[in-house]
Formats: structure tokens, C-alpha cells, sequence
């Protein structure tokens, strides 16, 4: 459906892709991957036409529709309310029942002209191709699938923050179904309900999908390809990205093998011309030798990717056996309440994630552990228990005079030059850019600066909000890494499964305002949860069976007691219902006939011939509002005796 041939792009000074080649297919979901700064969200705006490449060719096929999803919609606002904004999809539905609207409001003041009449049809028609008549309850689906409530639906867009409008442009998007979907990290800003709900989504989503997106577990359960930009190149992989990854070491594996036989080879030849070249006899072999060298396609050295960088966490001691102890009376915001009567406790050795949609309280409650959020409760003395606390708010104590490499220096002053730069490495800062100041970082990269100090501690015991936010794949691995070499305790709030999985023994949530505690890893934890959700829709369906057998019996007895009833009445009821009997059942012979009718005439009035022919159509028009009121009059009279039927039972 869409072809790169021969490809290249330059930005910065250095070519994105030379000479690249990939054909995209219909169906395909599709994983775009590759390091930071390997040109990933600029090829998928080269794919939109947003870019313009140097040379080569992109072939597409005719009428393509994409729909790309990055983080520049941000900076749409309106006022309308998200549901109108989402609406916004359906542009050619929306401007069709408009129109249809006019045509009508023509019509009843008395224009019932043929063009105006054919008009009206075309666009009933179209409306209906358009599936019209489900849009709005489309919208809403998704919407509320996304995290969205009811009563939000009916909200100004300006009210939600950038996380939430994010999902609301998300919505948009995927409600135009296009043929080619370009999604670039659609799980930033989502919580794990939402996360699942949209992979739900895709999974059965008909047309192409391109993600780029840092979350393994998220590609894993979606992609059935892999498309790698790596040395200005794309390299295809089938198969899942647990898949992609096995094929790329086996892949990296045996290209080292290439390469070091090809090296040896080399060498010895080297050795050969060097020994005969400047002997007569020899020369011509010598020459034909160095020809033959010169021809060789060389096979490249595989690339350091730094998964060799081993970051170690140390402690300065093992605390009590009790790390951390809080009983919670309650903890609102105005109204809003969080928890209520409830106590957590961590001990020694815990490895805890807490997860949950957002809004629960799950931040609140890591200040709270941390002692820098007031609530109405009490905690226990700990022993030796010495904290640290990663969160957004932590790239505050970072002083923006300072560059990285003195900012970690000044924190670690034990550590090596070398060792603070192999940890500005584990999280995307190399050469030069470790004498960068603080002060000309972005968010994301103030962020990892400050992840990096808070590895450097030797605190026993850990906070950390969100700590994969602004993470590639390589840097969540250095992190899982070092979390698993640790020797201390931790609670952690993320939404990266992936991460979750390698690093928790305990999995906490917040329910009924309650903290959970769950004791097993995530996948357990996930496995256990689908377990109790299938017992809990067996015993549904249990209930609505038995449900089902209570109102038949109930029917039964009343049937019981509407016989019995029937036979106590006099003579003189019996005539007048059997009087009103007959009537209702003609009435209802004759509705029918009438529908029957109406149906004739609406396929007579659809019939081009009849429209075609002004007076004929006129005629049948007349026939049909006439049989239209007729219809009125009877239903009226057949709900009348509907009403003195049920009297007599």
C-alpha cells in the first residue's frame, strides 16, 4: 500500500537514512524502532508528506488515508466540549445531516419540489454509507474506553489537562478507522486501564498500524512486524518484539562471527602482500592479491550499543526489618477521597509496584510513605531507614549553573570521572554533552539527570514516581538492571509492564479507597486478575440464568392468577371483551395492511421512473400522506384498545 525506494534524508548535518528501502503492507502492525536521535518520528512525518526526502521515491496507492497521532496536537484548544471535539471525525457525516437537516425544514414549509426530494435521498443515502446513525455513540465508546466519564463527555476541552486532551485527540484519530494508522508513543500520558483498553483497540483494528513507542509489553501484544532504523538504514523483522529482539542478537551474533573471520582473513592476506610485493618473482601475485582485497565487500564491526555499561547501586547499610509503616484515617482533597481507613507496610527485601488508573491517589500515597504529604493518620518509627524520592518535582534541587558532569560530582564525590560518565551514558548523555549546563536541558532531559542522582545515593529504601517517563528502551533496561542488582527496598509507580514485570515482587493497587496488596510478581498478578474476572462473569451468567428462571416462574404464577381472575368475572364483562377482542384484532388486521401499503408506496416514491415523472410522483405523494395519517388514526385506536384489554386481565 506504501512503498520507500532508495530514500535519503538529512537533518542536522547528518544523513537520517541513505539510500533506505521499505515496503509497508495492508494489515500490517507494525513496530518502528531504533535508538534515540535514529530519525524515528521524522520518518513517519516524511510518510504524512510533512517532511520532503532528498532523494529516492515514495509510491503510494491511490486514495490512501492516514491518520498520525504525535505530540504536537497538544497545541490544538477549543472550547467545545471533548465529545464535539472527537466528533470531529466524522467531517463529511457531520456536514451530510446538516444538510439533511435544511432539506427537511424546506420540505415542511411546504417545497416538496422533485429536485428537492431527490436531493434528500442522495444524502439519506450517503448519511447511511457513513454510518451516520452510530457516530454518536461511537465517540462516547471510545471516549470512555480512554479513561473518560459520562458526565466528562460534556466538558470543555480547556478544562482537561495535556495528558487528557492528548486522549482526546487520540480518539479523534482513531475514530476516522484510516487505512494507515501512524501512532507516536500513544502510551504517553494513559494509565494502565487505558493502555489495555487501546491495545484491545488495535488488535482488532482492519487497517495498518505504525507505532513508535517505548513500551515493550505495549508492542509485544500488537506488532506482528518490526521495522529497525539502524546505521541510515531500515532492517524488517517478523514477528513480535521479543521476537525482533532474539532475531537481532542471533542476527549482531553472527555478523561478529563474519566479521572476525573476514579480519583474520584479511590479515593473513595483508601478511602475504606485504612479504611478497616488493620481490619481482612475486609482485604480480602481490598486486592481484591487494586487486582482490580492494573488491572485498567488507562486512562492519558490530556497533557498542552499551549493554555493557553496569551501573552499580550501593547502600549504605540494611535498615530494621520494618522500612516503612503508615495507618491512614483519611487523606481528601475538598471532597475528592482517596483513602480511608486503611494501613500499608513495607518490609525489608520488598520490591513493590504500585499501579492503577490515574486519579486513584497512587503519587499522593509515595508522599505520603515519604513524609512530605500531610494526612489524617499516624506512622511507626523505622530503624536505619534512609530514603530517597524520585519524582517530577525533583528536577527542582538541580542547580542550573552546574553542567551534568558536575552536578553528579558534586552529589558523589566517591565516585570516578568514569563512573559518573558511564551513568550519564546508561541515560542517553555522551561526549560532550556531559559538560552541557542544566539550565539549556529540556524537561525530559532534566528528568534523567535527576534519575541519575538518585542512583548515585545509597539510600536503603526507594520512592519513585514514574521513573521510565522520558526513558528509551536501552535506559528502562540500565534501570531494570540496576533494580535488580539493588540491594534495598523500593516502591515504584509506572505504567511500563515491561519494567514492572522484571523488577516487583509485590503488587499494590487502590480500591474502595483501600490500599491492595497482591503478593507475586506483575505477570502473576495479571494472571490472577483474568482469573477472578472469568469467575466473576461465570457467576454473572450464573445470576442472570437463575435471574431468568425466577421471572418465568413469576410469569407462571401470574398467568396462574390471571386465569383464575378471568373466571370469577360476569357474564356481562365477558361480552364487552370479547366485543373489544374483535375490534382490536381487526384494527391490528388492518394496521397491518396499512404497513404493508406504506412499504409499496415508500418503494414506488424510490423508484426512479415514478420521481422522473412529476405527475405520477405527485399522485403517489398524495396517496402516501393520506395512508400516513390513516396509519396515525388506527395506531391511536389500537392503543386505545390495547388499554381496555389489559383491564380485563
Amino acid at each position: 500500500m506504501l512503498t520507500l525506494n532508495n530514500i535519503s534524508f538529512e537533518f542536522g548535518g547528518r544523513y537520517l537514512y541513505k539510500d533506505a528501502t521499505w515496503q509497508i503492507n495492508p494489515g500490517e502492525k507494525i513496530g518502528l524502532v531504533g535508538r534515540n536521535g535514529t530519525g524515528k518520528s521524522t520518518l513517519l512525518r516524511i510518510i504524512t508528506g510533512e517532511y520532503s526526502i532528498e532523494s529516492g521515491e515514495i509510491n503510494a496507492i491511490r486514495g490512501l488515508s492516514i491518520g498520525f497521532m504525535n505530540q504536537d496536537l497538544l497545541s490544538f484548544s477549543t472550547d467545545e466540549s471533548i465529545h464535539d471535539v472527537a466528533m470531529g471525525a466524522f467531517e463529511e457525516a457531520l456536514a451530510i445531516e446538516k444538510e439533511i437537516e435544511i432539506i427537511l425544514h424546506k420540505i415542511e414549509q411546504g417545497d416538496e419540489s422533485q429536485e428537492l426530494l431527490e436531493k434528500l435521498h442522495d444524502k439519506q443515502m450517503r448519511f447511511e454509507q457513513l454510518d451516520g446513525y452510530r457516530i454518536e455513540q461511537k465517540t462516547a465508546n471510545l471516549l470512555e474506553g480512554l479513561g473518560f466519564t459520562t458526565a466528562d463527555l460534556k466538558r470543555s476541552y480547556k478544562e482537561f489537562s495535556g495528558g487528557w486532551r492528548m486522549r482526546v485527540m487520540l480518539a479523534r484519530i482513531m475514530l476516522k478507522e484510516p487505512d494507515l494508522l501512524l501512532l507516536d508513543e500513544p502510551t504517553n500520558h494513559l494509565d494502565l486501564p487505558s493502555i489495555q483498553w487501546i491495545e484491545e483497540y488495535l488488535q482488532k483494528y482492519r487497517g495498518t498500524v505504525i507505532i513508535v513507542s517505548h513500551d515493550r509489553w505495549f508492542l509485544d501484544r500488537i506488532i506482528n512486524k518490526v521495522a529497525e532504523i539502524a546505521n541510515q538504514k531500515i532492517t524488517l523483522y517478523t514477528g513480535n518484539f521479543s521476537s525482533y529482539v532474539q532475531q537481532k542478537t542471533e542476527r549482531l551474533e553472527l555478523q561478529e562471527a563474519q566479521y572476525r573471520n573476514q579480519q583474520q582473513y584479511i590479515k593473513e592476506q595483508q601478511k602475504l602482500i606485504d612479504r611478497f610485493r616488493y620481490k619481482a618473482s612475486k609482485a604480480s601475485m602481490a598486486q592481484s592479491r591487494i586487486k582482490m582485497l580492494d573488491k572485498l565487500e567488507r562486512v562492519d564491526a558490530v556497533e557498542n550499543d552499551g549493554s555493557d555499561i553496569r551501573v552499580k547501586f550501593d547502600i549504605i547499610r540494611q535498615p530494621g526489618k520494618k522500612v516503612a509503616e503508615i495507618a491512614v484515617q483519611d487523606k481528601s482533597y475538598g471532597e475528592n477521597r482517596l483513602l480511608q481507613n486503611t494501613q500499608a507496610t513495607i518490609v525489608r527485601g520488598d520490591k513493590i509496584a504500585l499501579i492503577g488508573a490515574n486519579g486513584r491517589g497512587k503519587s499522593t500515597l509515595l508522599r505520603m510513605i515519604n513524609g512530605s504529604e500531610p494526612f489524617q493518620g499516624s506512622t511507626e518509627p523505622v530503624h536505619e531507614v534512609h530514603r530517597a524520592f524520585y519524582a517530577q518535582h525533583q528536577l527542582e534541587s538541580l542547580t542550573l549553573s552546574n553542567d551534568l558532569i558536575t552536578e553528579l560530582a558534586n552529589w558523589a564525590t566517591d565516585k570516578k570521572e568514569s563512573e559518573l560518565r558511564a551513568l550519564l551514558g546508561a541515560f542517553l548523555f555522551s561526549g560532550d554533552d556531559v559538560f552541557k549546563k542544566i539550565s539549556v536541558l529540556s524537561g525530559g532531559e532534566k528528568a534523567r539527570v535527576a534519575l541519575a542522582k538518585t542512583i548515585l545515593t545509597k539510600a536503603n529504601f526507594l520512592i519513585l514516581d514514574e521513573p521510565t517517563n522520558h526513558l528509551d528502551m536501552h535506559s528502562v533496561s540500565i534501570l531494570i538492571e540496576v533494580l535488580e542488582d539493588y540491594e534495598g527496598t523500593f516502591i515504584v509507580v509506572s505504567h511500563d509492564r515491561h519494567f514492572l514485570s522484571c523488577i516487583a515482587n509485590k503488587i499494590w493497587w487502590i480500591e474502595d479507597q483501600k490500599v491492595r496488596e497482591y503478593p507475586g510478581t506483575y505477570e502473576e498478578f495479571e494472571a490472577s486478575q483474568k482469573l477472578l474476572q472469568q469467575q466473576k462473569n461465570a457467576e454473572n451468567s450464573k445470576a442472570k440464568s437463575v435471574a431468568k428462571e425466577q421471572k418465568a416462574q413469576q410469569q407462571k404464577v401470574h398467568q396462574q392468577q390471571s386465569a383464575a381472575a378471568k373466571s370469577s368475572i360476569s357474564d356481562d364483562q365477558k361480552r364487552e371483551q370479547r366485543k373489544v377482542k374483535q375490534r382490536f384484532d381487526k384494527v391490528e388486521e388492518e394496521l397491518k395492511s396499512l404497513n404493508d401499503r406504506k412499504t409499496q408506496l415508500e418503494a414506488t416514491l424510490a423508484d426512479p421512473a415514478v420521481f422522473g415523472d412529476p405527475s405520477r410522483f405527485e399522485k403517489e405523494l398524495k396517496s402516501f400522506n393520506e395512508l400516513e395519517a390513516l396509519l396515525t388514526t388506527k395506531s391511536a385506536e389500537w392503543e386505545s384498545l390495547f388499554e381496555q384489554l389489559s383491564k380485563f386481565e
